[in-house]
């Protein structure tokens, strides 16, 4: 479990495919403190790390992971956000996220607020999932990249979010561009609440 509170982007150093996975290499400032079999959380996706060694790490991703993130899209020296698994006895700072991406989405506009700056994000709209938690409301909480943040204006597959200068300048959503692909996992609690109403019904 994370709390969408990134401490870190990760450089990603070396890529290899292997049949239909990928072992991303990447160098970041707590590498010492990492321990083979520890989760992190690259992008918002939960991945565990298989080796450690010359200052670096490695995580392996496989197909569906592939698949449902932008991690596929990955270059080595791009900039990777990253967090470690949250700790039981700590203070919940973003808010409940699992690492388990949901889709991706695109940035399609940006927009300066005096300061700080407007993104909104398009994504698939199904109807389907939609019945089943995977949307957004007004206020309520987004996960972008890892990113914990609070949803603004919401349409049936667009939201915005407000990132402050200091959020912008410390993950990697300071090389988000338009038409840049991008993590989601919706809200964890409106999958539930969704899931309860359609047995409930």
């Amino acid at each position: 479990m994370f709390s969408g509170i990134i401490e870190d982007f990760a450089i990603v150093t070396e890529i290899k495919k292997y049949k239909e996975n990928v072992d991303l290499t990447l160098k970041c400032s707590f590498v010492d403190e990492l321990k083979i079999d520890q989760s992190v959380a690259h992008n918002g996706v939960c991945l565990t790390v298989v080796n450690i060694e010359n200052g670096c790490y490695t995580v392996t991703a496989m197909k569906e992971t592939l698949d449902r993130s932008n991690l596929g899209l990955l270059e080595v020296g791009d900039k990777v956000n990253v967090e470690r698994s949250m700790m039981m006895n700590g203070r919940l700072d973003g808010h409940i996220v699992q690492g388990h991406v949901d889709m991706t989405a695109e940035c399609v506009d940006m927009k300066d607020a005096d300061g700080s700056t407007y993104f909104t994000f398009k994504y698939a709209f199904d109807k389907e999932m939609a019945s089943r938690g995977y949307f957004t409301v007004d206020k309520g909480s987004v996960t972008v990249n890892g990113v914990s943040l609070t949803v603004c204006n919401p349409t049936a597959d667009t939201f915005q979010v407000a990132i402050i200068p200091y959020t912008f300048e410390h993950t990697n959503f300071c090389d988000i561009k338009l038409g840049s692909t991008v993590n989601i996992e919706f809200d964890i609690l409106g999958k539930y609440i969704a899931r309860l109403q359609q047995i409930n019904a």
